[in-house]
């Protein structure tokens, strides 16, 4: 039982610190994730409270795996543990039971998992936790007390640190879709082998008090004026694959709020997209540089754009940008585009070439003084037409 008992800690433990590293990466995804929960819930006014509780979680669940890893106070930490996995465990049954969420982020983007593997999961997590109290005198401290304290400490430090960091830069591993490589109109393609779903009009008639249903390839021989025709509905024939492209909706619009992704996509050469959630981010030393950077593209004839949610040209004017230079786009595109905000993406057509959060402008500055320049001036004439069928490079 001891041997069975150590391997069971090691486990958890690295479970623990695993699922709150891969959340740590990237904690606005966490927050995103908990904003939808108090969505289905009612508790949108709560949403302010997200991020620093997913911080605090994230560090939490990181710590508590440390401290059961090196078995430091075992009682009071087996205790914590439980606590956690019967709040994650409520989370992930409702988001199985209720079939509101596609995935409920518990190893976050890098790692999606179903709402059912994950109550899985916590259900067998669990299990092996009450395990861990009902013989927990086999779970002996591997260093002293006093290391084991100075162990938490440095991993506490350490997980509010890296968290900290990437709510300032980027994640240090990006998982979504428009990470640095990417083709965005790949990615805007239905995967390999993806099927919809099939369906078949299918007919609702009555005759003679009873209700008679047939579609196109069953119509009945004696059908006359005796049937009184009652509805019409899309009856599920063959289930789909329920795939989706990863990236479902982006759409740039411009001033006339026409779509104008391919226009976009589809320039020759070098351009960037500067995006901002909220504009009230810059502030004068930025604006000072986002101009200086908006001139140095132009010498390379590489035209900067700003994606925002926000047409009011009384933000953008004073930055240089005209009318055509500001392109409209879902508030929901740009928290998964853009985990900082304002962020600096370079593209050469659909190809996500770089990334930067404002915060390095000057580095990016610098990489856009080395970068060839496009060949000749590219005037950017948005398009009023429908949106053709994008194609990838």
């Amino acid at each position: 039982m001891k041997h069975l008992i150590t391997v069971i800690r090691v486990f958890v433990a690295l479970v623990f610190i695993a699922s709150g590293l891969v959340k740590a990466n990237d904690p606005l995804g966490l927050s995103y994730k908990m904003q939808e929960f108090f969505e289905v819930w009612g508790f949108t006014t709560l949403h302010f409270t997200t991020l620093p509780a997913a911080v605090i979680m994230n560090v939490f669940e990181i710590v508590t795996g440390v401290a059961l890893l090196v078995g430091w106070r075992p009682k009071e930490v087996t205790r914590m543990l439980l606590v956690l996995i019967l709040f994650f465990t409520f989370l992930t049954g409702y988001a199985y039971l209720s079939g509101k969420f596609k995935s409920c982020g518990c190893f976050g983007d890098c790692l999606p998992i179903s709402p059912f593997q994950s109550f899985l999961k916590d259900l067998v997590l669990l299990g092996l936790i009450i395990a861990l109290m009902r013989w927990q005198q086999y779970i002996k401290q591997s260093v002293p007390s006093t290391i084991g304290g100075i162990i938490l400490i440095v991993a506490t430090g350490a997980s509010s640190y890296m968290q900290v960091y990437v709510l300032n830069n980027l994640p240090f591993v990006d998982c979504l879709p428009y990470k640095v490589g990417n083709n965005l109109v790949e990615k805007m393609q239905m995967p390999i082998g993806a099927t919809l779903d099939s369906f078949a009009i299918t007919f609702r008639y009555k005759k003679a008090g009873q209700i008679v249903e047939f579609d196109g390839n069953s119509i009945p021989e004696d059908l006359d004026s005796t049937y009184e025709f009652v509805d019409r509905y899309d009856k599920l024939v063959k289930k789909g694959t329920d795939a989706k492209p990863p990236i479902s909706d982006l759409v740039f619009l411009n001033a006339n709020r026409k779509d104008t992704t391919i226009d976009i996509l589809n320039q020759p050469g070098y351009y960037i997209l500067l995006w901002v959630k909220n504009p009230q981010n810059i502030d004068r030393n930025l604006a000072t540089q986002i101009k200086e950077l908006k001139k140095l593209a132009a010498t390379k004839y590489i035209p900067l754009f700003i994606v925002t949610g926000i047409s009011d040209m009384q933000y953008w004017a004073p930055l240089g940008f005209s009318v055509n230079e500001v392109l409209l786009c879902d508030y929901t595109v740009s928290k998964t585009a853009a985990r900082v905000d304002p962020m600096y993406m370079l593209m050469q057509q659909a190809n996500v070439i770089d990334k930067h959060p404002v915060e390095q402008t000057n580095s990016f500055f610098q990489e856009l003084q080395q970068l060839k320049s496009n060949p000749e001036p590219y005037i950017f004439i948005p398009s009023d037409k429908p949106m053709p069928k994008l194609k990838a490079d």
